[in-house]
């Protein structure tokens, strides 16, 4: 049986704002489902991907002192585009920080940022689609 990371949960401080953001750089959003006593179930995705993102409104001083640091720091997100300098754009103009300027690698353009809610991210621009590791 084929298996499939179908979502991952991103700790954010609010549904609506983290909502926003998400559309706002071109996500979906896929599901917002009330469960009651304040929680939410929300997916977005950018259009076409397999995999959700499950956004999850921290609820206790230990999830709030996470959001932003999932990732202990390091860019653990990693955002693929084929039109590289409308994404940049895109991201900035919705509070997206970036932290330098674009760079090309052997694998393809790529620049670091930083969510509204402190996650580090790539965007990246893959120089050969299959990312086979090859040059195009």
């Amino acid at each position: 049986m084929p298996h499939r990371i179908a979502l991952f949960s991103l700790l954010i401080p609010d549904y609506d704002v983290a909502i926003a953001f998400f559309t706002a750089i071109g996500f979906e959003l896929r599901e917002d489902t009330d469960l009651g006593g304040d929680k939410r179930w929300v997916r977005v995705a950018p259009p076409g991907a397999e995999t959700d993102i499950l956004l999850a409104r921290a609820s206790n001083a230990r999830q709030r002192k996470a959001v932003g640091d999932q990732g202990g720091g390091r860019i653990w997100l990693f955002l693929e585009t084929l039109d590289f300098k409308a994404d940049h754009a895109r991201i900035e103009a919705a509070g997206g920080r970036f932290e330098g300027p674009a760079r090309v690698e052997p694998y393809g353009r790529v620049a670091v940022w930083v969510d509204p809610f402190g996650n580090r991210w790539d965007l990246i621009q893959f120089a050969n689609p299959d990312r086979s590791g090859t040059s195009a």
